[in-house]
């Protein structure tokens, strides 16, 4: 009876037509009924992305008390679960001492929940429970549960076994499905992000720029996509390298593979090599497991290598095997590992210089240089910067939940006759600005770039002069006329002076005015640091290391 070849032909058929769990459970709850005493039949699948065993319904009309369980799943369990479905009675009831490990674990879940229990353990009613493993790769539980006026008999239970396989299956292609639609979800939020970092409705919109100031940059863009050859991006800081590197891939013929950005100067030193080009587990204190570096997550794809530059001499050894033949070895490993991927690099720096210097590998040079495109700085492509703006205040007003309003002419005109030391970035950065203070009334360009008079200028010029200490490279010594910059007292401490004031100097007496104004109060309405638009603990730990006492403003107050 166990070997039934019409029963089990029957179940195969009938059961896998369903890619609906829901379903299957109910034919294969049909096929054996006709030879068995059973009531109902429940599903409970092991979850890969959660680790918990979690119920996939039951073939009962009313609600269920298979519904909605979710069980704490852990690796000990896959393997009693291995273990398990190569004995010689897969089936194990209630009431056995094998069941009581699966019993303390399905009234945990009930004491979770504050339910009754996903299955009958008063004795009143028996369950079976089976194993469902595909390829000895657990998948799940089959609950089968006997009707209360016959019990089954062993060679009943035998014969139930045919489902196991067939339902093994359904399961499997659920947990798929599932898989699928998890990854395919965090794709499309990772595209929506890239979109809105882009400012961008669609990976294939055109760029701000293509058809004027970038036309000679796409059009070699366009030459070089559909080949594999290595392409090395120059540009300043902030001039959109990556930008134009994404271009390159979705033109190219791996548009469908991935894309991975890499900082070669953000890696520390010591870590470069597992970055890379991975390790095998225990190559080195704290290689817990082996683990793929950024060449083959981006394998059949592209990988951008932002400031190659950066790279220390060994590991520009390595990066040119992978240039020559395709091949990288991980830290630790003793065979090679072979890599298709598309290699886009980009820097600011003077390669050429670093090479006559020892500084970066000839050979490298030539293998990386195949084919060289130079982004020009924004100040050598003003006839860009009013359309980028209209897209930047397009993005901004998205981004901060406010009303639309482009800039004006006369502020064109401001943003146009600016020298934009940081380029694209600073632009967008600046945008955001006069956003944020036009508060949807406006865009306050002339105080976001600080060139206006008054005391909005003086808030805003404070609250930028401390932004910049972060990045000393976004100074306004490249603006045009003298007004950038430091304003009132300041500006005219600095036509005295006999040399430029430094930077700690300028805040420094920046600071004494806006305390002075507000008569020693740091925070609060009215106070120096609502003056400067900064966080009070910001200012006082700005004023503790310039020395500043606020309490001698306090004095004078009186």
């Amino acid at each position: 009876m166990r070997n039934d070849p019409d029963l089990l032909l029957n179940v195969w058929e009938e059961v896998t037509r369903y890619a609906d769990p829901s379903r299957a459970s109910r034919v294969a709850l049909s096929c054996l009924q006709s030879r068995l005493s059973l009531e109902s039949l429940g599903l409970f699948c092991v979850h890969p992305m959660t680790g918990r065993l979690e119920s996939l319904g039951s073939t009962k009309e009313n609600p269920s008390v298979f519904d909605g369980r979710r069980i704490e799943w852990s690796e000990e369990d896959s393997l009693d679960l291995k273990q398990w479905h190569v004995e010689e009675d897969r089936f194990i009831r209630v009431d056995q001492p094998r069941f009581s490990r699966w019993a303390d674990k399905l009234e945990a879940a009930r004491r979770t929940n504050n339910e009754a229990n996903p299955v009958p353990l008063d004795g009143e009613q028996r369950c079976w429970f089976g194993p469902l493993v595909l390829d000895e790769v657990p998948v799940g539980i089959l609950v089968l549960v006997e009707c209360p006026d016959r019990r089954l008999t062993k060679e009943e239970i035998r014969l139930a076994e045919s489902v196991l396989a067939p339902l093994a299956v359904v399961v499997r292609h659920h947990q798929s499905q599932r898989e699928s639609e998890m990854l395919r979800e965090a794709v499309e939020a990772d595209k929506r992000s890239l979109l809105t970092r882009l400012g961008r409705n669609k990976i294939a919109d055109r760029l701000v720029g293509a058809e004027s100031g970038l036309k000679a940059v796409f059009q070699r863009v366009e030459l070089v996509a559909r080949s594999d050859a290595p392409v090395l991006i120059f540009g300043e800081t902030g001039t959109g390298k990556e930008v134009i590197a994404r271009e390159i891939h979705q033109r190219s013929g791996r548009a469908d593979g991935p894309f991975h950005r890499v900082n070669c100067g953000a890696i520390p030193p010591e870590l470069i090599d597992s970055q890379l080009f991975g390790h095998e587990e225990g190559a080195f204190t704290g290689a817990t497991e082996t683990r793929k570096g950024w060449f083959e997550r981006a394998d059949g794809g592209t990988l951008f290598l932002d400031e190659i530059g950066e790279l220390p001499p060994a590991a520009q050894v390595r990066l040119l095997r992978i240039l020559q033949d395709g091949r990288l070895e991980r830290v630790g490993g003793q065979k090679s590992v072979s890599v298709d991927v598309r290699i886009v690099a980009a820097t600011h720096r003077d390669l050429v210089g670093m090479v006559g210097e020892g500084g970066f590998r000839e050979d490298l040079w030539y293998r990386i240089a195949v084919f060289a495109i130079f982004l020009p700085p924004l100040r050598d492509r003003r006839e860009d910067i009013p359309p980028m703006a209209r897209h930047f205040a397009h993005r901004a007003a998205t981004r901060f939940g406010l009303p639309l309003v482009y800039p004006t002419a006369d502020d064109e005109t401001r943003l146009i006759e600016y020298e934009w030391p940081g380029n694209v970035r600073e632009l967008g950065t600046v945008i955001d600005r006069a956003a944020i203070l036009g508060n949807g009334h406006c865009l306050a360009v002339a105080q976001a770039l600080g060139i206006t008079e008054g005391p909005v200028s003086q808030e805003v010029t404070g609250r930028l002069s401390l932004e910049r200490e972060a990045d000393p490279n976004r100074g306004f010594q490249n603006a045009p006329d003298s007004h950038v910059g430091l304003s009132g007292e300041a500006e005219s401490l600095n036509e005295s002076s006999d040399g430029v004031l430094s930077l700690d100097e300028a805040m420094c007496r920046h600071i004494e005015k806006a305390l002075a104004i507000s008569h020693g109060q740091v925070e609060g309405q009215g106070g120096a640091a609502a003056l400067l638009q900064v966080n009070p603990h910001t200012l006082r730990a700005r004023m503790r290391k310039l020395g500043i006492d606020w309490a001698r403003f306090r004095e004078k107050k009186s």
